[in-house]
């Protein structure tokens, strides 16, 4: 199964991740605040349509070239729903059931899960160290998930971090298109998913649109998604997958601390622990990975 093309061996830009992460980080506490004045998935939608839009005037604006063909526009499409439809989805109803450095601890668990699939794809092998920190996050996802018996909202945030993991992985096949139109499509074409979904579940939105939900939204589409996200496929062009999912280890570690600072929020013990567990795993396989370029 592994794809024989050259793959690219570039370093991710430690600036560039640092930006990206610390946003994502950012992006949990914005959630929580949104979901004060708007339903889940209604909330979700927003964020991928206000986000594709604003990529697809920027592609129009500088005279982007569309994707064409058959391929292109499957590939374009699978993202939609993993990237945004199902991962947004239940990463938003995850956030809405649980403490905000929790649910971006669990819904960041990319590192962990992309380097075996990395590896049968692409050939991009995993060393020991790197197993041992995987199943040492393993571990670290159980203590924070299974308190009191688990819950919904440590699954859904689980899910996330699997669909975006797809994400990723799909990302890395759209050679051929422009990423600004395929990052900027794809949000549309997942937010019109999660618009019908939305409508079907939670019927006519029942949305508030105070000062802080916009401030929120643009915030959230605009920066954390849009510009993020773009930024995030850029890198996955030109970086191998390891080192650089290896770096979003950071995007837990901002929301923990911007969900204590910005929330006052005060996670138990086994999952501060789990937390704690998680993030030391990130590191080895940051270390392992490392070391294996």
């Amino acid at each position: 199964m592994q794809d024989d093309s050259p793959r690219p061996v570039s370093r991710p830009r430690p600036a560039r991740m640092l930006w990206i992460t610390a946003v994502w980080g950012g992006c949990f506490v914005a959630i929580r605040w949104g979901l004060r004045d708007a339903p889940v998935l209604w909330f979700a939608t927003l964020r991928s349509v206000v986000a594709g839009l604003v990529l697809l005037a920027i592609g129009a604006a500088q005279r982007r070239p569309h994707p064409v063909g058959k391929r292109s526009w499957s590939l374009i499409g699978l993202l939609a729903l993993s990237n945004s439809s199902v991962a947004f989805a239940a990463m938003f109803a995850g956030v809405d059931g649980l403490a905000t450095g929790t649910a971006a601890v669990l819904a960041n668990a990319q590192p962990l899960l992309i380097l075996m699939p990395a590896w049968w794809l692409y050939g991009e092998r995993v060393n020991g160290r790197t197993a041992v920190g995987m199943l040492l996050g393993f571990v670290g996802l159980l203590m924070v998930a299974l308190p009191g018996g688990g819950g919904t909202g440590a699954w859904l945030s689980v899910f996330a971090a699997v669909a975006i993991t797809g994400g990723t992985l799909l990302s890395r096949q759209l050679t051929g298109v422009d990423i600004v139109q395929a990052t900027g499509w794809h949000f549309l074409v997942g937010g019109v998913v999660l618009a019908v979904v939305a409508s079907g579940v939670e019927r006519l939105p029942a949305i508030r649109w105070t000062p802080r939900f916009l401030l929120v939204l643009a915030f959230l589409a605009v920066v954390g998604t849009a510009l993020a996200f773009l930024a995030w496929f850029q890198e996955v062009q030109r970086s191998a997958l390891g080192p650089l999912a290896a770096w979003t280890f950071l995007t837990p570690l901002f929301g923990v601390a911007f969900g204590l600072v910005l929330t006052d929020e005060r996670p138990g013990t086994w999952a501060a622990v789990g937390t704690a567990v998680v993030l030391l795993s990130l590191w080895t396989v940051v270390r392992a990975s490392r070391g294996a370029t």
